[in-house]
């Protein structure tokens, strides 16, 4: 080697070595300053203690902009402090850094963890089991407020509140109910699962089950609760009466791949929980009643298909689900082309392929009688469509064209309409009310000019519908679902979802289950 060839390579090394250190110099004191000004209350490995996980898979949905903001000015109706005073501008951008940096491994959360985290605030023995108030206990909602982390019981004949208190931090994925309606369940983005008590309107039990959690399912017969985790990659079985854990499943494919889990349900017909996985071309049935054995051993059936699939829609008898597909393309990797497969619960056979343009969120699918068949409808993430599919043959036989992406669409059995909101791009303050007859678009309403509009949910008779403003300055408007006119409207604070009793519980065709 030349004496010029040394010489390059000593320099090279030489810089690559100084670049190297300044970068670890620079992630030393991101993380002394995380250390000292955010561990206490966020956990040391960032997995969170009074206040939330801070990774990069819990901050998906907050952008880095926001979070400097939070950082900087705190935030309202939290303990989240202002740092302006005693953090500069180029500290807070540190910090930032951090926390949307990936960890160094998976975070583990085990047995002993969620045991250990487990609260219990009030004993079942001590509370009555005659409610504390009067209303029609099935047409109650609960109303999930992001804005400042609440919720609200709202009685659905009257539309006064009931009862408003504090939940954990990012409620996510829809709280779910017992059938009886007196117990509902809540899952955190944090994986905290909350156990509230809708008699005595009281949380009666928390557990963490999870680091970063989808969403949770009740068990039709009330005795488990199913949790779906993003991290650990991992489906949490736990007691419905104690939340105490009783399995933990690892979501692992046979070569050896591990996946976060999409979501899970409940599928009342079959006894059993579906699992949607992330990153295994597989379906899990997961049975929560064995014959023979009085406690069930949580044996996942494992149905193999040539994609992946997420965003689950189940037929009414829970025969067959629909889920929305990511076709691999020709090196193998997940395309961004999105179409649908109808997957046979009961052989594990694809039966059938759905022309569905975009990103439909089958979701957030609902169905409906049409003549003399019953249609699939779901709204599509990216293209200002909703697919109509006729599901004797799975065949697409309306596109009814938007204003823009929708997110959710709702109808009820006992209303001539469905809903169908355009949640994204400049139109996201509008409201399409579709008539299930003519399949033709009736009435777009603006509920609050300037400000999105989503989620509705109609009372358990289908006489009137509920609409959220996502706004920190929202609310929830309630219009006549037959006259389409406004009866009321309440201040909330980021309305996102609200979820009614009876159609939760008997699995109303008209809405997410």
């Amino acid at each position: 080697m030349s004496l010029r060839s040394v010489f390059l390579a000593v320099m090279v090394w030489s810089i690559t070595s100084l670049v190297s250190a300044t970068d670890a110099d620079t992630n030393t004191n991101e993380q002394a300053l995380y250390q000292q000004h955010c561990a206490e209350c966020h956990g040391k490995q960032r997995l969170g203690a009074m206040g939330p996980a801070l990774l990069p898979q819990n901050l998906s949905r907050l952008k880095k902009k926001f979070a400097a903001d939070v950082i900087a000015n705190g935030r309202v109706a939290t303990q989240m402090p202002a740092f302006s005073g005693s953090l500069s501008s180029s500290e807070i951008e540190q910090l930032v850094s951090y926390i949307y940096s990936p960890t160094a491994m998976i975070p583990d959360w085990g047995l002993d963890e969620i045991i250990a985290s487990r609260v219990i605030h009030h004993k079942t023995e001590d509370l009555g089991n005659v409610p504390v108030f009067s209303a029609d206990l099935q047409n109650l909602f609960m109303v999930v407020e992001l804005g400042d982390h609440h919720a609200t019981v709202l009685d659905g004949d009257t539309f006064e509140p009931i009862h408003r208190f504090k939940t954990r931090f990012a409620v996510h994925g829809g709280p779910k109910y017992t059938r009886d309606g007196r117990y509902v369940f809540f899952a955190s983005r944090d994986g905290w699962v909350s156990k509230f008590d809708m008699y005595n309107l009281k949380t009666v039990a928390e557990v963490r089950a999870g680091i970063n959690t989808r969403n949770l399912a009740v068990s039709f017969d009330g005795r488990y609760v199913a949790v779906g985790n993003y991290l650990p990659h991992n489906l949490v079985f736990l007691d419905a009466d104690t939340l105490m854990p009783v399995k933990i499943l690892v979501t692992e494919g046979d070569a050896g791949i591990t996946s976060r889990v999409s979501a899970v349900y409940t599928a009342p017909t079959r006894d059993s929980f579906i699992a949607a996985l992330k990153d295994i071309p597989e379906v899990w049935e997961i049975p929560y009643k064995n014959k023979g054995i009085e406690k069930p051993v949580f044996e996942p059936r494992g149905i193999k298909l040539d994609d992946y699939l997420d965003d689950f829609f189940f037929n009414q008898s829970y025969s067959q689900v629909m889920g929305a597909a990511r076709p691999l393309d020709s090196d193998g990797k997940k395309s961004k082309v999105r179409s649908g497969l109808v997957i046979d619960l009961d052989t594990g056979a694809t039966i059938a392929e759905l022309a569905l343009p975009g990103m439909p969120h089958l979701g957030s699918g609902i169905t409906w009688k049409y003549k003399d068949k019953t249609v699939l409808a779901s709204p599509n993430l990216s293209n200002g469509q909703v697919s109509v599919i006729d599901m004797d043959n799975w065949q697409t036989i309306a596109t009814i064209e938007t204003d823009g992406p929708g997110f959710f669409m709702r109808s009820h059995a006992q209303n001539p309409y469905a809903w169908v909101d355009v949640f994204f791009g400049p139109n996201k303050d509008k409201m399409h009310v579709i008539d299930k007859a003519s399949l033709k678009i009736v009435k777009t309403l603006q509920p609050a000019p300037g400000k999105t509009s989503g989620h509705v949910e109609f009372t358990k008779d289908g006489r009137y519908a509920l609409v959220s403003i996502w706004d920190l300055e929202g609310a929830l408007i309630i219009y006549d679902a037959h006259s389409l006119e406004e009866i009321k409207r309440l201040p909330m604070s980021k309305p996102s979802g609200k979820y009614n009793v009876y159609n939760k519980t008997h699995y109303e065709e008209g809405t997410s289950h």
